[in-house]
């Protein structure tokens, strides 16, 4: 990732919280895949920035993936974290997919998990794609 873009990343999301008053530390880098930015932030108000499952923080992820695309000019995703809840929701979900495929293998019945936002539910079905012994599907 080019340093100037990183830095102006930086400032754009530090100026955000600076503006609504939260105090932050935030550090960028590129996504594994090329095509967009993280941002993890570090603060003492994660629980009001994270909100009820995690929906402050997907909402605060769109406006600031917006922002950036305007200001930078540039079309990239952005992948918002606080605190690491994101990366610990995914390490959860992870191990989650697992036990449940091996009860399922076992079993030989269906299994169906309660509602999940786009995110939850990619985490999942990539989880358990290289599997040949169950099959995921999203209804709805």
């Amino acid at each position: 990732m080019d340093k100037k873009i990183k830095n102006k990343v930086e400032k754009i999301v530090g100026d955000f919280f600076k503006k609504a008053g939260i105090e932050i530390s935030c550090e960028v880098g590129e996504l594994e895949d090329g095509n967009g930015v993280y941002a993890q932030i570090k603060t003492d108000e994660a629980q009001t920035l994270i909100g009820q499952q995690g929906q402050t923080l997907n909402d605060l992820q769109q406006i600031l993936g917006r922002i950036l695309k305007k200001q930078l000019g540039a079309d990239f995703c952005l992948s918002l974290d606080i605190n690491q809840y994101r990366a610990s929701k995914e390490k959860y979900l992870k191990d989650l997919a697992c036990e449940i495929a091996d009860k399922i293998a076992f079993e030989k019945k269906d299994y169906v998990l309660p509602v999940m936002s786009a995110f939850e539910r990619r985490v999942i079905h990539t989880e358990l794609a290289d599997r040949s012994d169950i099959k995921t599907e999203s209804i709805g």
